[in-house]
This record gives structure tokens, C-alpha cells and sequence, in this order.
């Protein structure tokens, strides 16, 4: 199967969109608020949310699996959905612990855990059964499996019958 028929990175193109996406963040802090020639920050935080979200895509004989880390998420942090009947996105979004421990003088030394919102879009194959969609979270790995449609039946050559004149 060919995998960029499928819309999957490839580590080099993610490190280039690192590079493209901060180039893009530095020129529109230059830019003023009139000035419509870069790309809208809507844009720049998508394509930052999508590059920083890796993920490892099998293929079996029966079906797609995708596999995601996403240590400690809860299952109502992550959003699993297709749109436009052959995109499949995961989206949600990791928060900051809460900080009750901060009257007490602690503070953070050092951040270095992503927060923030996290997205990737995958543009499945013809023979991706969307209706057969199944997600599991479990030990901050999601794992989303996407069922094969059956091969479809040969065609049978139509028999037509030849009359005597």
C-alpha cells in the first residue's frame, strides 16, 4: 500500500513544517493586524497541533489501525470522528494540572510536558469502512481501528442468448 496515498508523514516533512510554521509565527508577529498576507493564526495553530501529534498507522489484512500516545488523557479529552465521509480526525486537547499546591510555594523548575491542543487528520482509503470504527484509550495509548470494506464480488460475464433467425 502506498502511504502517501493516505496522507501520513513522513518525519522529514514534519521537521520542515516545524521550520515553515515558525518561520509563518515570527512574520506574522512583524506583520500588522491589517496585513492579510500570511497565513491566519486559526491556521498556524492547526498545522502546529497536527505536526506535534505523531502517529503510527498498521495495516492488516481486515483493516487500518491507528495508534497514538496520549499519556494521561482521560476519554473525554480525546475526540474521534470522520468528516466529509473519508477523513478520520483525533483531536483533543491536554491541560495544565491544576495548580492547588501553588499556596504552598511550589512552583514548576522546569516544563518541558506538550500542553495544549493536539489534532491529526487522516484521509482514508476507498475500502475504509467508516460505519466500523472502534477507539480504545488504555495505558495512554489510543488505538482507533478502522475496518475493511469486503473486496467486491467479480463481475460475472452476462450471458446473452443468441437466437436462430
Amino acid at each position: 500500500m502506498d502511504v502517501s496515498l493516505m496522507g501520513f508523514d513522513t518525519p522529514f516533512l514534519l521537521h520542515n513544517l516545524h521550520h515553515i510554521l515558525e518561520a509563518a509565527d515570527d512574520s506574522n508577529k512583524s506583520n500588522n493586524a491589517n496585513n492579510n498576507a500570511g497565513p491566519t493564526r486559526a491556521y498556524v495553530r492547526d498545522a502546529r497541533a497536527m505536526a506535534a501529534t505523531p502517529a503510527d498507522v498498521k495495516e492488516y489484512p481486515n483493516s487500518y489501525v491507528f495508534i497514538i500516545d496520549m499519556p494521561g488523557l482521560k476519554s473525554g479529552d480525546i475526540k474521534v470522528q470522520v468528516e466529509d465521509d473519508n477523513v478520520l480526525m483525533i483531536s483533543g486537547e491536554r491541560k495544565r494540572e491544576n495548580e492547588e499546591n501553588n499556596n504552598n510555594g511550589v512552583k514548576y523548575v522546569r516544563m518541558e510536558r506538550r500542553i495544549g491542543k493536539f489534532m491529526r487528520k487522516f484521509s482514508l482509503p476507498e475500502n475504509a469502512n467508516t460505519d466500523k470504527i472502534s477507539a480504545i484509550c488504555q495505558d495512554g495509548v489510543l488505538t482507533v481501528t478502522v475496518e475493511k470494506l469486503p473486496p467486491p464480488e467479480p463481475k460475472k460475464p452476462k450471458m446473452i442468448q443468441v437466437q436462430v433467425a
